[in-house]
């Protein structure tokens, strides 16, 4: 069964802007919670970045799982703005472990994440490219969060 992703940026909505560690209220917690369950029956995996004012969130999975959580995604009122960075066929799933996953970020790290080249979801193994792509920063990103999995 063929894997597809999407992967977008959107600006905090009030319930949960200025907590970057989302801390303050939960709503950030209850928020993936809810994303986890569904995902886990969609067989849909991901992560959500957030730098306090922003998300960046990829997720991926069989397409009709995944058309379902994405439209869960764009009608999410926790959210505005949201812009699709790249949509298609990944030829692996990259983040098996988490069906949702918040991971606090810096504002810059979400910014070099969301500029960086998201063509085809390509990943580059060993240090043969000379700049990294999108999968390289998140694969970066995420790394030591996975290690925990």
């Amino acid at each position: 069964m063929p894997i597809r992703a999407v992967a977008y940026v959107s600006e905090a909505g009030p319930a949960v802007a200025g907590d970057s560690l989302g801390l303050r209220s939960g709503k950030l917690d209850d928020l993936v919670d809810d994303a986890a369950r569904f995902n886990r029956n969609a067989g849909v995996t991901g992560v959500l970045l957030f730098d306090g004012a922003r998300f960046l969130q990829y997720i991926e999975g069989p397409e009709d799982g995944l058309s379902v959580a994405y439209s869960r995604v764009v009608g999410a009122s926790s959210h505005a703005g949201l812009i699709e960075l790249q949509r298609g066929r990944v030829g692996n799933r990259r983040l098996p472990f988490w069906p949702m996953r918040w991971l606090p970020t810096q504002p810059e790290q979400l910014k070099i994440l969301a500029c960086a080249d998201w063509s085809g979801f390509a990943q580059h193994s060993g240090d043969e490219a000379p700049t990294e792509t999108a999968m390289d920063v998140l694969a970066r990103l995420v790394e030591p969060y996975a290690v925990a999995a």
